[in-house]
């Protein structure tokens, strides 16, 4: 083909097309005049807002409604793909430092690792134990922060912290990331009342929980209604430890309430709490449900005679219970109402502990009556009970039959020589076989005689493993000749490793005796003089 030809068929296609173009309305000057420059090379910027509604209702030749939607969001697409290409521009410019960042920053495993490490602490993602480790403020706000990495996380102990208190909030707002929790330890950690509002709320998130020591936080009583209100969303609970939390008497109504709703609570313990006293009149009503029960400790707790005569009604019906503790509750022992005697309902009890309760003769009489119902008997505390000396016949018929009895604690007891012989007499007999622990201690009414009694029968404790003689603090005696029996004794003693003498004055003799002891004997027993 000539060129003259190709020159005519381009203008035939020019003109063509020509006509294909509308012709221009008196508009659109004006709308190019409003297009304007272009922000970027090749792109067209979008136009104002203002002068879009105003030519919205003018038909321009062939323009249809159709065409102005379409050109309306090709014009949005248009901008929004002008926006994606400045991120992408910028994210090109960024792109290499940014991978490098991110290539140096830590995982949530990483930083769970150096968190620990920090700490001196192994880390465990089931097991948290962070006790005494002097967290501060900002470590709990950091520990919070790791929650969310820590989905198989069984138990947080973060006891003996003092700087968690005030900041548990941070803490309590991830636990929902640990759901599988069964395990909250947060002994004497200077918790707030607000420490534990906001903890009592969110128990709803971790279902599983068996365990809840709050114990040692002195200020939290006026809280625990709260806290005992919500404990309904921890029905599989096992231990409540709330020792020393300066509960008062409505915290132990509130308490009482939600017993109801822990059907398989193992341990209770509201130890320490003296204002909740005269309390347990009123507040008992769920307790005696607790079929599955297996400690309950009340130690000085100042119930008045009112609440041991309701006690006694009620912890007859633990059926389960292993470990009871009354200790330093007066009027255990000046009441007359029969709690100590009906305790030979509980069959299985293995430790009871009645401490400082001002015993008298007939209460102690009670006891003893009952322990002869008591054969898995394996801790008896009578410290503190000065009727005990004396009297420890009453009691020789129970230890006869406890075969199983591994600590007895007879501290401040005044005992006299005749208690001391008894205890031998029973040893001879193969009684007390399985004794690991004797408490004889503070009983300055012992005569020498009776400690050198005590000497010549130790030697069948095959298990003995503590044994402790002291003296009062306010007392101090030449140690009699009775010494030689004792370390004749020791000798045969292969599982003593503690032997306490305080306040017994050794000769210098006696005490290069006691010296080279361990080293002639091949032994290593800790002796406290």
């Amino acid at each position: 083909m000539s060129a003259d030809h190709l020159k005519e068929d381009a203008q035939s296609c020019q003109d063509k097309c020509e006509e294909d173009i509308p012709k221009s309305s008196p508009f659109d000057f004006v709308i190019k005049q409003f297009q304007g420059k272009k922000s970027f090379p090749g792109k067209r910027k979008e136009q104002p807002s203002a002068v879009r509604k105003f030519f919205r209702g003018f038909d321009f030749g062939k323009s249809k409604v159709k065409d102005r939607r379409e050109t309306e969001e090709t014009e949005v697409n248009n901008s929004r793909a002008d926006d994606r290409n400045e991120n992408e521009d910028l994210s090109i410019e960024d792109g290499p430092s940014r991978l490098i960042s991110e290539a140096k920053s830590p995982s949530g495993k990483q930083r769970f690792n150096q968190f620990m490490q920090k700490l001196g602490k192994k880390a465990n993602s089931k097991n948290l134990d962070l006790n005494n480790c002097a967290l501060s403020a900002t470590d709990v706000t950091e520990l919070a922060s790791l929650l969310p990495f820590l989905p198989e996380l069984e138990e947080i102990s973060l006891s003996w912290n003092g700087g968690v208190g005030g900041t548990l909030k941070a803490l309590t707002v991830e636990l929902h990331h640990v759901n599988l929790l069964k395990v909250l330890r947060l002994n004497n950690c200077r918790l707030t009342a607000e420490d534990v509002t906001s903890l009592a709320h969110i128990l709803n998130v971790i279902p599983n929980l068996e365990v809840l020591d709050l114990s040692i936080n002195k200020h939290i009583g006026c809280s625990m209604k709260i806290i005992a209100q919500n404990l309904k969303n921890v029905p599989g609970l096992k231990e409540l430890n709330l020792h020393m939390c300066g509960l008062k008497q409505d915290s132990l109504q509130g308490l009482d309430t939600a017993l109801q709703h822990l059907a398989e609570l193992r341990k209770l313990d509201i130890s320490c709490n003296k204002e909740i006293g005269g309390g347990f009149k009123v507040s008992t009503s769920h307790l005696a449900c607790l079929k599955n029960l297996e400690v309950l400790d009340l130690h000085q707790c100042y119930v008045t005679e009112e609440d041991v005569s309701i006690l006694s009604q009620v912890i007859p019906l633990l059926s389960s219970l292993q470990e009871l503790n009354l200790s330093s509750n007066k009027n255990i022992g000046v009441s007359s109402d029969p709690l100590l005697g009906r305790l030979r309902f509980l069959p299985k009890l293995k430790s009871v502990a009645i401490s400082d309760c001002c015993l008298r003769e007939d209460s102690f009489s009670s006891l003893a009556e009952a322990a002869l119902h008591l054969p898995e008997l394996k801790i008896l505390d009578l410290s503190w009970n000065k009727c005990v000396g004396g009297n420890l016949k009453l009691l020789l018929g129970a230890l006869k039959l406890a075969t199983e009895i591994q600590v007895l604690r007879l501290s401040s007891c005044n005992l006299v020589a005749e208690d001391l012989a008894l205890l031998t007499l029973l040893t001879q007999d193969g009684h007390l076989a399985r004794l690991r622990k004797l408490d004889v201690s503070y009983n300055d009414s012992i005569s020498d005689e009776g400690w050198a009694v005590l000497c010549k029968g130790l030697a069948v404790f095959k298990e003995l493993s503590e044994l402790d003689v002291s003296l009062r603090p306010s007392s101090c005696r030449d140690c009699g000749m009775w010494f030689s029996e004792l370390l004749a004794a020791l000798t045969k003693l292969p599982a003593l490793v503690e032997l306490g003498m305080q306040r017994w004055v050794l000769s210098e003799s006696q005490q290069k005796q006691l010296e080279s002891f361990n080293q002639d004997n091949k032994r290593s027993i800790r002796f406290d003089c």
